[in-house]
């Protein structure tokens, strides 16, 4: 039977987070709801008009060039890329053809072949026979990256994506977020290097996986049946789980690149582009490695804290504040530990986020306040229980928990007498748990400990409460 081996490549557009458009002084504004707002004679393609380039849209594609290991040209232009359709007002876009800013480079082992920079279309919206045009995202600052056809999966096509992702928000060039169009992928799939099919209108991570699953298994079933394969752009279905034939591509289209006359090529000398490699800042895939190393984190926890340079910035400075607190011993001999700062920040502090709808930028909650109740609790001031109480009081207030603790007279109790005396108390009031105790069901140990520190009101450890009830439960 013959062997079908995947060929894939990949086009991934990116919105650059510049303040202006890329040729003119609209705003670029991706959160603006009300059409044609931001918009002037250069974007709108009016006769005789003259583009300016957007300077820190070169320099964002040079970071992210630099960053992925590319090499920047020493001479680049701008092209005209000459096509009609009504969200594109000059028929022309200007992007880049034969010399881009950027090539070479890798990912995740896949080669890539160029990064180039360009304005991205208008946006249409069709509602029945009418097409409505809004012209807010016509001339945005778009980064272009292609790829060789090195994947050979999709499961590599959506980790290669989610990485490049988390690289343009480390670097501060791009939000990329995908479901508001800010990153958009097209993949080019082939078996054996055959008759290419490009799957466009990409809008998720998942989407990205399950099109590119799913062509390659459409196109393996088509060849075992003698099909012929057609070149042709298909779109996902994704109500239908399945790419949908959108127009046939039997030849290339001609777009008549040529150099824009009204911008003559400019040499990346120009830029500092060694202050500009000094300037880039910790990647995802080193910031991994370290945080497994300085804070004790399995692969899993920290890679979860990466995937959002919000939630690792919170957790370093929270992680700072607890090594300031406390030196690498404690005075009891405690070693320094991180893992109650990722419990409290992944666990009851998103939970909370969750429920209120809000972001870790709006929280009342500081990073020094959670190592602060990483501190009670780890030095065993505060239970575990009154620690998720706490921190419900603070993310309410926006309290530091050990003021929450001294007014509200919140701890454990030291007094060993006291915690005894109501454990011997529970066992006399409780004589069918402590039975069935004696016979060996031993949900019933948890049983008197609840009632414990109801008793209590949660000043005693669980530990401590254990240890209590099983020596008097011996005598």
């Amino acid at each position: 039977m013959a062997e079908y081996n995947p060929t894939i490549g990949l086009e991934i557009h990116a919105e650059l987070k510049t303040r202006t458009k890329m040729f003119c002084d609209s705003l670029n504004d991706p959160e603006e709801t009300h059409p044609n707002v931001n918009v002037c004679p250069v974007c709108m393609g009016h006769p005789g008009v003259l583009p300016v380039p957007n300077k820190q849209a070169i320099e964002y594609v040079i970071k992210a060039g630099l960053a992925l290991g590319g090499i920047i040209n020493k001479e680049t232009k701008f092209d005209r890329k000459n096509y009609f359709y009504p969200d594109l007002p000059k028929a022309y876009q200007i992007s880049q053809y034969d010399k881009p800013l950027v090539t070479g480079g890798s990912l995740l082992g896949v080669r890539l072949t160029r990064i180039h920079l360009e304005e991205d279309t208008a946006n249409l919206t069709h509602d029945g026979d009418a097409s409505l045009v809004d012209y807010n995202r016509s001339g945005v600052p778009l980064m272009e990256l292609v790829t060789e056809p090195d994947f050979t999966s999709a499961e590599q096509v959506a980790d290669f994506a989610r990485e490049l992702q988390l690289i343009l928000r480390y670097l501060g060039v791009s939000d990329a977020n995908m479901e508001k169009g800010q990153m958009r992928i097209e993949a080019n799939v082939s078996l054996n290097m055959g008759t290419k099919v490009e799957l466009k209108n990409i809008n998720s991570f998942k989407a990205v996986h399950d099109a590119v699953q799913y062509e390659l298994s459409r196109q393996e079933e088509a060849l075992r049946a003698g099909e012929k394969m057609v070149q042709e752009t298909r779109g996902w279905d994704e109500a239908r789980q399945k790419t949908v034939s959108q127009r046939s591509k039997e030849q290339a289209h001609d777009y008549r690149y040529f150099p824009d006359p009204d911008l003559p090529p400019f040499e990346t000398s120009v830029f500092d582009i060694e202050n500009l490699r000094n300037l880039t800042p910790e990647l995802p895939a080193q910031k991994r490695v370290r945080f497994e190393g300085e804070y004790e984190l399995d692969k899993k926890q920290a890679a979860l804290l990466v995937s959002d340079p919000e939630v690792a910035t919170f957790f370093e400075e929270a992680a700072s504040e607890l090594a300031e607190r406390e030196p690498a011993n404690a005075p009891d001999g405690r070693p320094r530990s991180y893992q109650s700062i990722f419990n409290y920040l992944t666990g009851d502090l998103r939970a909370h986020m969750s429920e209120a709808g809000t972001t870790l930028a709006d929280v009342k909650v500081d990073p020094e306040h959670i190592a602060h109740l990483a501190a009670l609790f780890d030095g065993k001031k505060i239970t575990s229980r009154q620690g998720k109480d706490i921190l419900a009081k603070m993310f309410e207030t926006g309290l530091d928990p050990e003021e929450i603790v001294k007014n509200e007279n919140i701890g454990v109790s030291s007094d060993e007498g006291e915690i005894e005396a109501v454990v011997v108390s529970v066992i006399i009031g409780n004589p069918a748990a402590v039975a069935d105790y004696k016979k060996g069901k031993t949900a019933s140990l948890q049983f008197l400990i609840g009632k414990a520190m109801a008793q209590l009101k949660g000043r005693a450890r669980p530990d401590m409460l254990k240890e209590l009830f099983e020596k008097n439960l011996q005598s």
